[in-house]
């Protein structure tokens, strides 16, 4: 009988914001994106595996790429279902309608979006490693 711990789904992690070495600790403070005074208050390490998660100075800047990345597949997503749901004309103003509620739509997700951009950027410096309990994290030197 093995003592296999189950692997936490990637995509799943992700999207709930854990650890990306360990899957299981949570990034956030506060579980909310929307109480804005604490959006970016993350835990100094992760509880599960001890995985720092600040890099270096400065590591977070990069996470503006990831962001605009995100914003501009939602916007694409939202253009196309608005173009089979709804249909683009040049005879009225059926696209200034769809540029309003995407306005709209990307500035009440933009908390979450700026959180998920943290996370999945994380994710690309940290990698999974089923021995997190017996291994020491990675360390980035700055």
């Amino acid at each position: 009988m093995s003592s296999l711990k189950p692997r936490p789904n990637y995509l799943w992690s992700m999207l709930s914001m854990h650890c990306p070495r360990c899957r299981r600790g949570k990034l956030f403070k506060d579980y909310s994106a929307y109480n804005f005074k604490h959006t970016f208050d993350m835990h100094d390490a992760c509880e599960v595996c001890k995985q720092q998660y600040d890099m270096e100075p400065g590591f977070w800047y990069g996470t503006g790429y990831v962001s605009y990345a995100l914003t501009v597949a939602i916007s694409v997503a939202t253009f196309i279902a608005w173009w089979v749901l709804i249909g683009i004309s040049i005879n009225d103003n059926r696209v200034f309608w769809w540029l309003g509620i995407n306005s709209v739509l990307l500035l009440i997700l933009q908390p979450w979006i700026m959180r998920l951009s943290r996370t999945i950027y994380l994710y690309f410096f940290v990698s999974y490693t089923d021995e997190y309990d017996t291994t020491e994290p990675q360390k980035f030197d700055y």
